[in-house]
């Protein structure tokens, strides 16, 4: 577990259209390999959640520095690893978490009525695998 705990991870929701085109554009843009990425669904998600985490999770997470960041802070936390002018996403932290919070789970709440549901979880393609855990 110790070499996990400097992996930054994003868990996504693996059967969410919106999720999985999320992570599509994360690919795209962390120059850096800096992220790995999980679903939800999966064993690594299974094993740092722990007890404290809810069963099922209408959030992206996001593993860092051995913590796990839930909602706006994830995404938000996620852009600022990017670099960049993503970097800059940062500033929304001056509004408060209530707020952030308030506007994510609206578009949690109706990501699959908006952008569809998948069957299954995605299998990465061959370019990409090493960067995907369990």
């Amino acid at each position: 577990m110790q070499e996990i705990n400097n992996t930054r991870i994003v868990f996504f929701d693996g059967v969410c259209g919106f999720c999985n085109s999320s992570v599509d554009w994360l690919l795209k843009h962390d120059k850096r390999n800096v992220l790995k990425y999980s679903p939800l669904q999966g064993e690594t998600f299974s094993r740092l959640k722990g007890e404290s985490a809810q069963d099922k999770l209408e959030s992206i997470v996001y593993f860092r520095n051995g913590k796990l960041y839930t909602e706006s802070t994830a995404a938000l936390l996620i852009a600022k690893d990017l670099g960049g002018l993503w970097s800059l996403a940062v500033v929304l932290f001056i509004f408060p978490a209530f707020i952030r919070n308030a506007v994510y789970r609206y578009i949690a709440r109706n990501r699959y009525k908006w952008f569809g549901k998948l069957d299954a979880c995605r299998i990465p393609d061959k370019a990409t695998r090493e960067r995907f855990l369990d």
